[in-house]
């Protein structure tokens, strides 16, 4: 095909890629306010070893993964969920929290969602310093030099999770092009083999058109608009006015004899003849 064929096909069957890309646009943004805010608060936690050894530098990021491990768990959810004083099951909590290590930065990164912004904050927070209360006391029975430290990097912030409007909206624009794009052409392939105009017959046969039978043009006044089949009269509204009744006569009723090229002969009298001697 080439990209006037293309072109074609847009202008005919363009409307269908619009109105699709306007529904799945416009599907996604209500969808988008449909749904419950959540917000998700960050926190950073840095590991620190007391003296820039490399022994204990791989040790702390050997551990590093096992500090995390000791922050996800039900035990620690109960304590957040006792010291804010929550109605939530650890489960439900645990749930809603995710630990991860960062071995390069020696960072362990914890993150928390909830629909009120500030609550996720103080859940972050909460947990941030009982995770830096137990490396405290776990510091206290080591030596200076052996020891790891625990610092939270900044205060907790947060950000809206979801629904992100913008970015769903810009999806279903894609999508409804997309899905347009596949109707139309599937449409066009259809009808590929349908000759409907004199262009199409220079396409696909690639022969010239040497002339068109134009389709005759109806007129709406008419029935009738091809042949010779007479126009019915139309009634006349006015009613007729009655005149005077004729009267026979007793020669209209007898025939009237054929014309012809000599005199026309009268009626003919009876004659009585008589006699002398009478």
């Amino acid at each position: 095909m080439e990209l006037q064929d293309y072109i074609r096909i847009l202008r005919r069957r363009g409307w269908i890629i619009i109105l699709l890309m306007v529904m799945t646009s416009t599907a996604a943004f209500a969808f988008g306010k449909l749904q419950t805010p959540i917000y998700q608060s960050s926190v950073d936690i840095l590991v620190q070893p007391a003296r820039a050894d490399w022994g204990i530098t791989q040790s702390a990021k050997i551990l590093l993964r096992s500090y995390a491990s000791w922050m996800n768990t039900n035990t620690r959810a109960q304590e957040v969920i006792d010291l804010l004083h929550l109605d939530r099951v650890p489960a439900d909590l645990l749930g809603d929290v995710q630990v991860a290590s960062d071995e390069s930065r020696l960072i362990i990164q914890m993150t928390v969602e909830d629909p009120d912004g500030d609550l996720a904050n103080d859940i972050a927070q909460a947990w941030t310093d009982i995770f830096i209360q137990w490396r405290n006391a776990e510091n206290a029975k080591q030596r200076k030099e052996d020891r790891v430290e625990a610092f939270q990097l900044d205060p907790p912030r947060y950000a809206l999770d979801r629904p992100k409007w913008k970015i769903n909206v810009v999806a279903g624009l894609v999508l409804g092009a997309l899905v347009g794009s596949v109707i139309t052409f599937t449409l066009e392939w259809i009808e590929s083999g349908v000759v409907r105009r004199p262009e199409d017959i220079d396409r696909f046969l690639g022969l010239p058109l040497l002339g068109t039978i134009p389709a005759p043009k109806l007129d709406a006044s008419r029935p009738y608009a091809l042949g010779n089949t007479p126009t019915p009269s139309q009634p006349s509204s006015a009613p007729a006015t009655p005149g005077p009744v004729p009267t026979p006569s007793p020669q209209a009723d007898a025939p009237t004899p054929p014309s012809s090229g000599e005199e026309e002969i009268g009626p003919i009298e009876p004659t009585i003849l008589l006699s002398k001697g009478d």
